[in-house]
């Protein structure tokens, strides 16, 4: 079939290269424009479309998927696929209506648990036994098209945000795979009607979310340090200054008020929650380097002494 692949996060590199080495027609990538990255803000292209560019897949980045001349291209190029993956805009009717076929996105969640951005956070910070990716039909509505094949995929005990991202695109090929063997095989393939019943959305993250509530359950705030690795990360404060928080915790059933400094020693600062307790191991003063919890007493015993808001 021919193909139109459409992505820009890194999730979607192991799936594009598959595509890219299996017997379909790439005859185009659609991708974010290159951005500034870094601290040095050097222009950087997503992995996508370097990718594209060694095998000698033509490339668009549009800044917006509605302009005319991007959605020109598509119709040009024909498809009878798009694969949506990870792109970060939302898409109009009238690309939609664009493939002979179907548009298909796929999601890492298990539809319809979790639709929106920060679906591998969301799992995560809910405590699920398992994830995957849901291949759905592109519908205006988000994420609520009908779900035309799944990959589940066991979660770690203690996983993080950025592990459970890596371990999802190295299945990602898989559930591509699956999909477009349907169309192969199939005149139609209606999937499945998503229940409405018992979606959840999960926005996406700002940096402000990391802030921790320590009048939360010590074992949702374990959670959710570990949910929110790398990104937004986690943090607190101390005397009005963030300190950065990094997993893992230890949760604990020790009782007191939330946010203050039970104990400390070589193994960790333990903080009350609003039910149990955490011991931190590793953190970051603002404007100072990562660090241990013994590095941290070692400086800043007194100022622990009086807690983290």
């Amino acid at each position: 079939m021919r193909i139109v692949f459409m992505a820009t996060g890194e999730i979607a590199e192991a799936a594009f290269l598959w595509l890219l080495q299996s017997d379909h027609d790439v005859c185009g990538l659609v991708t974010q424009p290159d951005r500034p990255v870094g601290r040095k803000q050097m222009l950087t292209a997503p992995g996508v479309k370097n990718l594209a560019t060694q095998k000698g897949i033509p490339v668009i980045q549009p800044e917006k998927i509605r302009e005319k001349e991007a959605l020109a291209q598509i119709r040009d190029w024909e498809p009878d696929v798009i694969v949506v993956m990870a792109y970060g805009q939302i898409l109009p009717q009238s690309l939609i209506e664009i493939p002979k076929r179907a548009i298909i996105n796929l999601h890492a969640s298990l539809l319809p648990k979790y639709r929106g951005a920060s679906c591998i956070q969301g799992a995560l910070k809910a405590g699920d036994a398992e994830t995957g990716w849901s291949v759905i039909h592109v519908v205006k509505k988000l994420d609520a098209g009908n779900v035309i094949f799944k990959k589940e995929l066991k979660i770690l005990e203690g996983e993080t945000g950025g592990k459970l991202h890596d371990r999802l695109a190295e299945i990602a090929p898989e559930a591509l795979a699956g999909a477009l063997a349907l169309f192969e095989s199939q005149a139609e393939v209606p999937g499945e009607i998503q229940d409405e019943t018992i979606t959840s959305y999960v926005p996406k993250l700002l940096r402000e979310d990391g802030k921790i509530d320590w009048t939360q359950d010590a074992q949702v705030i374990a959670r959710m340090v570990c949910a929110y690795d790398p990104w937004p990360g986690t943090f607190a404060l101390l005397e009005g200054k963030r300190v950065k928080i990094f997993p893992p915790l230890v949760v604990s059933r020790q009782k007191g008020h939330p946010g203050e400094c039970l104990q400390f020693g070589e193994e960790g600062i333990e903080i009350a929650c609003g039910t149990g307790s955490v011991l931190i191991q590793n953190l970051q003063p603002e404007g100072s380097r990562r660090m241990t919890a013994k590095e941290m007493i070692a400086g800043r015993a007194d100022t622990l002494r009086k807690g983290l808001a």
